[in-house]
């Protein structure tokens, strides 16, 4: 085939793909977000349909040809079109060893087990959910075995989250946070803690949706491309850079958690929001990697929203919205109860320093579930034994334990490590962006446009272009090192316990 035809036969099929997947995706949001609740019976005929038809596109000898054309010829194919090719072939090549009946069957059981769940985390029935653990367990593995035959299939589910990742390569990674996490959160629990009640009182949730406003505009969320809506979980999803959906989810009795997930998100969105336009009907349309993608939720929420300079900034508009609630409080008892490091039960409301030991509890029980060494019936009993040792808590109920996250429901096994790996990733650009920009000036100012222009130049606006493990090396000089990571954890909250 020749190349100039093969580049124009890509684009067509590609388009067709996203087509499908963006009629796939529309289905999944409305699940999520607005659906009545007992709908689901037709969304999974629908799905089975379209990811049937997905999957024979997927499949075709056309696609299969023209993909390899183009990886063959690389040097006339040029970088674009060389690694849509890449990524394709490797897809392709996973999605053709899957039988189509198979592949249908698993989109029809993850929309089963994403309804259940949300039921069941509601009603904290961990019982009706419970054997569809087993379920995508075995599914997930025997798509493994059959695509990934020389692989681990848990080492394969890392892999599919963060290309070049493998349990041996965890392994180490939280050994090392560890060493030095663990006795850094015993200092500071014996440090003693600074007075949250007040943030735990009644917030109405109609005044926290204004600071959700607010908070999209303090990050140059672009409302004519960006949207936010409420779920259970919350996520963001979108079919291409101009049209980017996140979601939240308010308390009445913890107004931080709806400001801190609108942020998190809101860094997802950024990242979707600025890749080259481009690249949206193909497979370089957003974010290269799991890992680098939860690098940058995790950089705007962290680095950025729980900064002094940006709860000094957030303050005088948190307490225009709440003035009875924060009456006799002060931008230091903000600062000081937004950073409090204190072992919970909820991982979307941990804290920097306690964070990583949620993601190892989920990892060490993904690896024992894929080893056969857990099984459904065994899964609370292990969670919470794990949340005792690990950050000494005692677990009330399975909503706030084994059902908390919806990523199993899901079948996003190997996904919990990248929010670790990730916020590392985002300590090691951010020393690199600190000499370039003076970060602190821009944050104090709430003016976020040269750090989103600095992000967009080095990473966004290359999509799935770059590879996940070029990022760190190609921003920051060096190679990828979670010493920035702990270095900034211990610096942090040595200064804030004063240790």
């Amino acid at each position: 085939m020749e190349i100039n035809k093969a580049k124009e036969q890509l684009d067509r099929l590609e388009r067709e793909l996203f087509a499908y997947r963006y009629a796939m995706s529309s289905i999944g949001l409305d699940a999520r977000t607005a659906a009545p609740p007992e709908t689901q019976e037709g969304r999974g005929v629908a799905l089975g349909i379209l990811s049937a038809r997905n999957h024979e596109l997927m499949t075709s000898e056309g696609l299969w040809t023209t993909v390899n054309t183009l990886y063959d010829n690389r040097d006339e194919a040029g970088p674009e079109y060389f690694r849509r090719s890449e990524i394709l072939r490797k897809e392709l090549s996973d999605m053709r060893a899957i039988p189509a009946e198979e592949y249908a069957g698993l989109t029809k059981l993850l929309s089963e087990s994403q309804y259940v769940w949300h039921k069941a985390k509601n009603s904290s029935d961990y019982a009706s959910f419970g054997p569809y653990i087993d379920k995508l367990v075995a599914a997930r593995k025997h798509i493994y075995e059959i695509t990934r035959p020389d692989m681990d299939p848990f080492d394969a589910a890392l892999d599919a989250f963060e290309e070049g990742t493998s349990r041996e390569y965890y392994d180490r990674f939280f050994d090392e946070l560890r060493a030095t996490l663990v006795p850094l959160i015993a200092k500071v629990n014996a440090a003693g803690q600074p007075d949250d009640s007040w943030l735990k009182v009644s917030y109405p949730v109609e005044q926290q949706r204004k600071l959700s406003q607010i908070l999209m505009d303090a990050f140059c969320l672009d409302r004519n491309h960006c949207a936010i809506t409420e779920t259970e979980h919350p996520f963001t999803g979108g079919p291409t850079s101009q049209d980017v959906r996140i979601t939240t989810h308010y308390y009445e009795f913890l107004p931080i958690a709806s400001v801190y997930s609108v942020i998190h998100e809101g860094g997802h969105a950024n990242y979707e929001l600025h890749v080259d336009p481009a690249y949206d009907y193909n497979c370089l349309k957003g974010g290269t990697s799991m890992a680098v993608h939860e690098s940058q939720s995790r950089f705007w929420e962290n680095y950025v929203g729980r900064s002094r300079e940006f709860t000094d900034w957030l303050w005088p508009r948190f307490r225009e919205l709440f003035p009875e609630q924060t009456a006799g409080r002060n931008a230091d008892d903000f600062y000081r109860c937004i950073n409090k490091a204190q072992p919970g039960l909820i991982r979307t409301e941990a804290d920097e320093l306690t964070y990583p030991m949620h993601i190892m509890v989920r990892y060490d029980l993904e690896k024992k579930l894929f080893a056969g060494e857990l099984t459904s019936k065994d899964l609370p009993d292990a969670w919470n034994g794990l949340y005792k040792d690990y950050l000494g808590v005692d677990v009330p109920d399975h909503a706030r334990g084994v059902l908390q996250d919806i990523h199993w429901s899901s079948g996003s096994f190997g996904y919990f490590p990248t929010y670790a790996l990730g916020t590392a990733y985002s300590a090691q650009i951010l020393d690199t962006m600190k000499k370039d920009l003076d970060f602190s000036a821009l944050v104090a100012a709430d003016d976020m446009k040269p750090i989103l222009a600095w992000l967009t130049d080095k990473l966004y606006h290359f999509g799935s272009l770059i590879k996940p493990g070029d990022v760190v090396p190609s921003i920051c000089g060096a190679e990828f090192s979670a010493k920035f990571f702990t270095d900034y954890l211990t610096d942090k909250f040595s200064r804030l316990y004063s240790l």
